[in-house]
């Protein structure tokens, strides 16, 4: 066998929508007040970093200043990476201060729970914060007032937005212009796990007292059959369910549905957080225990061990009539109660087909 001594490639980190529309704006204001794009643009992030950020394209109009970034999302793979980040300042009214605007591609905010009020552009509180900070410097510099409008699109924005939760959260017609440090950490996940958080705060704030978080689309809608919950009680968990438990401890609702898969919830039931396939793993010999609590016969068990997939183990467990699912739904609730405190939880688990497997719990509330 040949043995490699090649070294792993170390992730490269990216910047989020939010550093790109700031550096976008520092560059359009910039040519507004001096006449001249400063290309490439710098800026500093909120833990002190100063990336450099190329102009893709410049425009200087009368009153107004027009800019565009290609955002860059590392190794990453964002929805985003790549988009084109369209930036336009414009002078506002007196004392206006600085205001924004949702220009094509991202969406307006239409439902209560979200840091923004209903009807404002979905330029979350940190990108603006990071905004104004460059336009209250230049203007300084410049000796005028900060009144200013920032316009800030995305192009192909509302396709793009298509493969997000932000219909779901009321954000419609593009995309969220997101992002708390400015940095895109590869493989965090941290913009889809800030979603459900936003889906929790949407749907607590629409007065939901029951959610149901799926690992997938198969799930949610067998779980939606039995349930029928609107629309923004839906929760898109994937395999974050660490990241929707722990945020309903500190941000309950009564109950709580975890609809999802057979492999996905064996994992969950042995108390993994984070179900993705590269980051746990199914315990066969785990599974084969739970088949000898009940009363599997010493070849079943055996079966279990030498299985290739978990799902092969489940139809094993049918086969044999031991309800192997329903105990591994009441391990995954006793799990995910002890992580959301509260809630009342109940699992629901479905084979690939949609059909109820197991469950635990769903008697209770």
């Amino acid at each position: 066998m040949i043995m490699s001594d090649e070294v792993p490639k170390k992730l490269r980190f990216g910047w989020t929508t939010g550093a790109c529309a700031t550096a976008g704006t520092k560059a359009a204001l910039s040519a507004l007040l001096s006449g001249t794009f400063p290309d490439p643009v710098s800026i500093t992030l909120p833990k002190g970093q100063t990336p450099s950020f190329p102009l893709a394209t410049e425009r200087l109009d009368e009153g107004e200043a027009t800019v565009s970034i290609i955002k860059d999302a590392g190794d990453d793979p964002d929805v985003t990476h790549l988009a084109r980040i369209i930036v336009t300042v414009r002078h506002g009214g007196k004392g206006t201060g600085v205001t924004f605007r949702a220009g094509e591609g991202v969406g307006t905010v239409t439902r209560e729970g979200l840091p923004l009020e209903v009807g404002e552009p979905a330029i979350n509180p940190v990108p603006r914060q990071m905004m104004r900070q460059v336009v209250e410097e230049l203007a300084g510099q410049a000796g005028v007032a900060p009144d200013f409008q920032i316009e800030v699109g995305v192009e192909n924005g509302e396709e793009l937005a298509r493969h997000t939760m932000n219909g779901r959260l009321g954000i419609i017609g593009g995309l969220s212009i997101l992002g708390t440090t400015g940095v895109v950490v590869p493989y965090s996940c941290a913009a889809w796990i800030a979603s459900l958080h936003r889906g929790i705060d949407v749907a607590r704030a629409a007065g939901a007292t029951h959610v149901i978080a799926s690992t997938g689309s198969t799930s949610e809608k067998a779980a939606q059959a039995i349930y029928n919950l609107p629309d923004h009680a839906l929760l898109d968990m994937g395999d974050f369910a660490g990241g929707v438990l722990k945020y309903l401890k500190r941000h309950p609702v009564e109950k709580v549905t975890l609809a999802g898969g057979f492999a996905k919830f064996t994992k969950l039931a042995q108390g993994h957080m984070d179900l993705h396939s590269g980051r746990s793993a199914v315990d066969f010999v785990w599974l084969a225990e739970a088949l000898a609590h009940l009363g599997a016969s010493a070849s079943v068990q055996q079966a279990c061990k030498t299985a290739n997939t978990a799902m092969q183990v489940l139809e094993l467990a049918r086969e044999q009539d031991i309800p192997l699912a329903d105990y591994v739904a009441a391990k995954a609730r006793s799990v995910a109660e002890g992580i959301a405190g509260s809630p009342c939880v109940d699992v629901l688990i479905f084979d690939r087909k949609g059909r109820l497997a197991g469950e635990s719990g769903r008697d209770r509330g």
